[in-house]
């Protein structure tokens, strides 16, 4: 496995570069997008062959077949570590249970690389890669961390910054963030905030509307760590279903008052505490 530059050719270490170089082929998450990189970098390599999402399954015995003839294959993505948030584990996986040896040159790492410059509290953390898209399944996989002690780094696209963000105000709680964008290249930028400056803007704050691209988000560890006791919570029902609505709507009212609970959880409580009314 090795690790390719992000955005810098000066990264590309000489290790990596005699790696890819001397391989009798190179697995690549886009062929030429890779040939294009490795032009860039003056690299010659021997063959390209394409492994991303959705073709490791079905090509990792091709893979296998080629080095268990002795031939060296050498794994890289579209820039950073492969594995980490890009395809390779299937294959290093397979490879360790037949007994297979795997190597790893190690570089350029996007996640630790913003979360070395964010000046936010660095251990521990917790690296998602990208969040899922739907609401629901980023609460799943946000809300049990509200209350855990670390610090939250994951990827972001331009266009869902807000409403990912967003969420994560209602979910987590106060606590700092920082963006970082363009990492390694001229235009590298990182832009400190309050993550429950958020709540009430609703939107990303003043000047952030020119963010391109792919960004690394870090959150910091919680500043209030105590979830709202179930009484409370309870008490807090009991207040909001008077006010009508839906089941899930009362849910979200009480979540966006409490600490530590997604709707999920809130919406279980409602039938012992009475539905609401619908209208």
């Amino acid at each position: 496995m090795v690790a390719t530059p992000l955005g810098n050719p000066g990264d590309l270490s000489p290790r990596a570069r005699a790696c890819l170089e001397q391989a009798d082929a190179v697995l690549a998450e886009d062929t030429r997008r890779a040939a294009l990189a490795c032009s860039r970098w003056g690299l010659a390599v021997r063959r390209l062959i394409s492994l991303h999402d959705h073709n490791e399954e079905r090509k990792k015995d091709a893979a296998l077949s080629l080095l268990r003839q002795g031939q060296c294959l050498a794994l890289m993505s579209d820039a950073g570590m492969p594995v980490l948030a890009d395809p390779g584990y299937v294959l290093v996986r397979a490879c360790r249970e037949a007994g297979l040896p795997v190597s790893v040159i190690p570089g350029p790492c996007a996640p630790v690389t913003a979360l070395a410059g964010s000046g936010i509290a660095p251990q521990p953390f917790v690296f998602f890669g990208f969040l899922p898209r739907g609401q629901a399944d980023q609460e799943a996989v946000l809300a049990p961390y509200a209350c855990l002690p670390a610090t939250l780094v994951f990827f972001e696209r331009k266009d869902r910054l807000t409403g990912t963000l967003t969420l994560a105000a209602r979910l987590l709680g106060p606590r700092e963030g920082c963006l970082a964008r363009e990492l390694t290249k001229t235009h590298e930028e990182y832009r400190r905030f309050r993550l429950e400056d958020l709540t009430s803007h609703g939107n990303l704050p003043a000047g952030w509307s020119g963010i391109l691209g792919e960004v690394t988000v870090i959150l910091g560890p919680p500043e209030r760590r105590e979830r709202t006791p179930r009484a409370e919570v309870e008490a807090l029902i009991a207040e909001e279903v008077p006010r009508g609505g839906t089941p899930r709507e009362v849910a979200r009212r009480v979540q966006a008052r409490v600490h530590g609970w997604i709707s999920g959880e809130i919406y279980s409580m409602l039938p012992r505490m009475g539905r609401p009314p619908r209208h």
